[in-house]
């Protein structure tokens, strides 16, 4: 009995239309009709999101008196009388000198710690490292207003109530930061590492020249981030600037509101408070950019 081969499909092809080039068909490409309405959507949530700041620097400008909406949100008429009081108070000056002490000294302060441990915990090797990472890790899980009385116990009878050090010195110990620190660095090809240390270099030497040249992008990002939260922190210093004289913006501010302080003058303390912000942003963002980019890529 002899065994009957199916013959081969033949494969059928669509012939071109006469007189011309078969028309190509664009799969997945959005209509117009998507496009406009994406860019509506887009631009009707830009403008929800801006009306708040909107009103509060329009506010500002207005001279001292009833507000009335919505006469109140156009532009004019525009006097710095606000602005003027704020900026020529001394407690004013003094809060925004105690902000700028307690954001920068502490950005200072977290991105120096925070990139050491990163080093360690990333391309060092010594005995417990692990238990030791994930157990400073586990410090995330804490809510912080669980370690906060104890936190204010031990730094009052330190005697560090009303004092720069005792505001800054609990803040350095960021468990997120030695976290990300340490992600960014254990992605840097070890060989680096092994060809400094047999020209020589002494491992601060490693950190110096190696380590804090090829972190600049997460460096930067940590900054803005570290930079913002202790700006916009309100309820340490509360707790420890006591008084008037060590209280910051966002603890300022919120006392002029139990003294009926009008309504521009709060809101041109609020913009002044904004714009250190604003302008930190814009000077990392470029490193803050490529930091997001840059994350999670393997050397």
């Amino acid at each position: 009995m002899t065994d009957t081969v199916a013959p081969p499909p033949v494969a059928v092809v669509a012939e071109a239309p006469a007189g011309g080039r078969r028309r190509p068909y664009r799969v997945g490409r959005p209509g117009r009709s998507w496009l406009v309405t994406r860019t509506v959507l887009l631009l009707i949530g830009a403008a929800i999101t801006l009306f708040p700041f909107y009103a509060m620097v329009v506010l500002s400008f207005k001279p001292t008196g009833p507000v009335t909406f919505p006469d109140s949100l156009l532009p004019w008429p525009i006097s710095t009388e606000a602005y003027d009081q704020v900026i020529g108070a001394k407690s004013v000056l003094r809060w925004m000198w105690n902000t700028i002490v307690y954001s920068v000294v502490s950005v200072i302060g977290v991105l120096l710690f925070a990139s050491m441990a990163g080093y360690a915990f990333a391309k060092k090797r010594f005995p417990g490292k692990e238990t030791m990472f994930w157990s400073f890790l586990a410090m995330l899980m804490v809510p912080y207003h669980v370690t906060m009385i104890p936190t204010f116990i031990v730094i009052s009878e330190l005697g560090g109530v009303d004092t720069y050090w005792g505001m800054i010195l609990p803040t350095l110990a960021n468990a997120q930061a030695v976290f990300l620190m340490r992600q960014f660095i254990a992605s840097l090809p070890d060989s680096l590492f092994e060809a400094a240390r047999l020209d020589g270099c002494s491992e601060w030497r490693v950190y110096v020249s190696i380590v804090l040249p090829l972190i600049k992008p997460i460096l930067a990002t940590l900054g803005v981030f570290v930079f913002l939260w202790h700006w916009n922190d309100f309820l340490w210093p509360l707790i420890v600037g006591q008084s008037l004289d060590m209280r910051t913006l966002t603890t300022g501010i919120a006392s002029l509101q139990q003294e009926n302080v009008a309504l521009n003058m709060l809101l041109a303390g609020s913009v002044v408070a904004f714009v250190p912000i604003f302008m930190a942003y814009l000077i990392g963002q470029r490193y803050f950019q490529e930091g997001v980019a840059t994350t999670g890529i393997k050397g």
